[in-house]
């Protein structure tokens, strides 16, 4: 059992199960009745999402210095009671089911997910 981190629009991988798509908005011109078929989510679940100040944040960072202040914006409002409350949902449900969660980015090392990852973990989620 385990939490996968994904990029939403990809091709599932094997047992990948539940796919959660923790961004901020549904995927443009994508009916909701295609989400799930199309790959980008089953559940859409914007409370692990970005606000959308951080989010913009995060999309002009160029330096490490500004993907910095994203991550830290990010993290105190990962630190809310909501979203706790799911982050440890998530990270007890790791280890008795698959699922995944993720977001649009093409790269994890400068997208939410990467730090949704370290909190997961952090709360001893199963990750791969």
């Amino acid at each position: 059992m385990s939490a996968r981190i994904v990029r939403l629009g990809s091709p599932r991988c094997a047992n990948e199960g539940l796919r959660i798509g923790t961004v901020r908005y549904p995927p443009r011109g994508v009916r909701k009745a295609e989400h799930a078929a199309r790959d980008f989510y089953d559940v859409w679940l914007p409370l692990l999402a970005p606000a959308a100040a951080t989010l913009k944040m995060g999309r002009v960072a160029q330096s490490d210095r500004d993907w910095r202040r994203f991550e830290r914006a990010y993290r105190a409002e990962m630190a809310a009671p909501e979203a706790r409350a799911a982050l440890d949902l998530l990270a007890a449900l790791s280890h008795r089911t698959e699922f995944s969660v993720g977001c649009y980015c093409a790269e994890e090392i400068r997208c939410h997910r990467r730090v949704l990852r370290s909190l997961l973990m952090q709360r001893g989620a199963a990750v791969l």
